[in-house]
């Protein structure tokens, strides 16, 4: 009979003691094999937050310096409902500053449930303005252009449960942003830039719009194709890229068309006002609070501020988040010699025992001529065995649960902190996809087989050195 199938029969003659041991084996392979693919995904979310966050600040650090002439301008939200229709009784007191023909009431556009709750990420102003109380601002010195904007949102309402209470909140599925399609397309950054497909919108376009990327996948066309918003019908004419300013549901169209579809004729969300030049900026922004107190009016420059603030947290974020990873990876090794350790000694005692066990077999062995390696050759063999067993069913544990075991044993590192995003939305939160690739289990394999060879190896030398006569009288 051979090595091989001696030392299988010795295992299959103690079938509960080898499960034990398979089982304690497999256990502790399955945390091999997880802990590293935990360490793997921390670094992989981290290091795709890093360079995402950076290229977008980037991008859009340039579209700010492009468009330093730029003021955006929309309704404060405390005056939500102002100048829509008329007062409800005659006794109403107009505010301090408040232009005269700015009159209280309610809105009287859209009826599009939530359809002024913006972005995900904020985006623009999103309180709804009367189109027709802003003209005079073309008069302020200084001014070369005023572009007013329709931002609507477009989803499902979800009703989520908070401290005993009921909310309903909108998750919008896409963003229309209506803009005027006329010669200021070609005079100043109004539209996306990142054309990926098709053209870009162009004075006089109307019934067409110009998608995101992630606009192609929910409404499943591309260029050329005709899409359904709100029951009217528009043509496909363009696709752009996240530029870091834009964001990445939003849908352009005709301001006209946009008003239309969604039953806001004459009404708005923001504006953009463009100055002759940046030194004027200042100049027409105090002129627009003095002439508009109502309106939030935040300059280029101050979007570069808020930008650089939102650089410094998030840079002080992810450093957080390296040295947390690096507090992690540092854990997480300590963890995996602790698991070798154990691996190890369960295969050591296990083979000891059963050396001690089978001492008189092997005295028996010897007698009849088996020489000292033959003897080292089946322990060590019935070592590596099991190990090879426990390694396959580690794997396989390991496989299924390694998000749940890693996530047990190394916290996750979550670069994205507490800090929200304002400026842009090409940023997504960092997720860590915790996953066990084949050169892992390769890995994970040959190291369960290593194992059991060292854990067994002093106690097949410690059989071999059994002299026949002190074997046989052993009981």
């Amino acid at each position: 009979m051979g090595v091989l199938s001696r030392a299988y029969r010795n295992i299959s003659r103690r079938k509960i003691r080898a499960l034990l041991v398979i089982l304690a084996l497999s256990f502790s392979m399955s945390i091999l094999i997880s802990i590293p693919a935990g360490i793997t995904a921390n670094q992989t979310a981290t290091q795709n937050l890093t360079v995402n966050l950076s290229e977008t600040i980037a991008r859009t650090e340039a579209s700010i310096n492009q468009a330093l002439t730029q003021i955006e301008c929309s309704l404060t939200p405390s005056f939500e409902g102002f100048g829509f229709s008329p007062p409800p009784s005659g006794n109403f007191q107009r505010p301090e500053n408040i232009a005269d023909n700015f009159m209280p009431g309610q809105f009287g556009g859209g009826r599009v449930p939530g359809q002024f709750g913006g972005g995900p990420f904020g985006g623009r102003g999103n309180v709804a303005m009367n189109e027709t109380l802003y003209t005079d601002i073309k008069s302020i010195s200084g001014v070369a252009a005023v572009v007013p904007i329709l931002e609507v949102s477009q989803g499902e309402n979800q009703t989520i449960e908070m401290f005993g209470r009921s909310f309903t909140r909108m998750v919008p599925n896409y963003i229309i942003e209506g803009i005027p399609l006329t010669s200021l397309v070609d005079s100043y950054p109004i539209l996306p830039t990142n054309i990926t497909a098709g053209r870009n919108l162009q004075p006089g376009d109307s019934g067409v719009v110009l998608l995101s990327e992630n606009n192609t996948r929910f409404f499943n066309a591309g260029v050329g194709d005709k899409i359904e918003i709100l029951g009217q019908t528009f043509e496909v004419v363009g696709v752009y890229g996240s530029t870091g300013v834009s964001d990445v549901m939003t849908l352009y169209m005709n301001l006209t068309d946009a008003q239309t579809v969604t039953n806001n004729v004459g009404y708005i969300t923001s504006l953009l006002v463009f100055t002759n030049d940046s030194s004027s900026v200042s100049d027409v922004a105090a002129a627009l609070n003095s002439l508009h107190p109502e309106l939030n009016v935040v300059t280029a420059q101050q979007r570069l501020d808020q930008l650089n603030d939102m650089r410094e947290r998030y840079t002080a974020e992810l450093q957080n988040a390296q040295t947390t990873l690096s507090q992690t990876q540092a854990t997480a090794l300590q963890e995996i010699v602790v698991v070798v350790a154990a691996t190890s000694l369960i295969v050591l005692f296990v083979m000891l025992y059963t050396v001690r066990e089978r001492t008189k077999e092997i005295g028996t062995l010897k007698a009849i001529g088996f020489s000292n390696r033959n003897i080292l050759s089946q322990f060590v063999l019935e070592g590596i065995m099991l190990s090879a067993v426990a390694g396959v069913v580690g794997i396989a544990i390991g496989t299924i649960a390694a998000p749940f075991i890693s996530s047990i044993l190394i916290p996750t590192v979550n670069p994205i902190g507490n800090v929200v995003l304002r400026v842009g939305t090409g940023i997504t939160p960092a997720v860590n996809v915790v996953t066990v690739d084949p050169q892992l289990m390769l890995m994970t394999f040959g190291a369960s087989i290593l194992l059991g060879m060292l854990g067994s190896l002093y106690p097949a030398w410690r059989a071999s050195k059994i002299r026949p006569a002190e074997a046989m009288r052993y009981e």
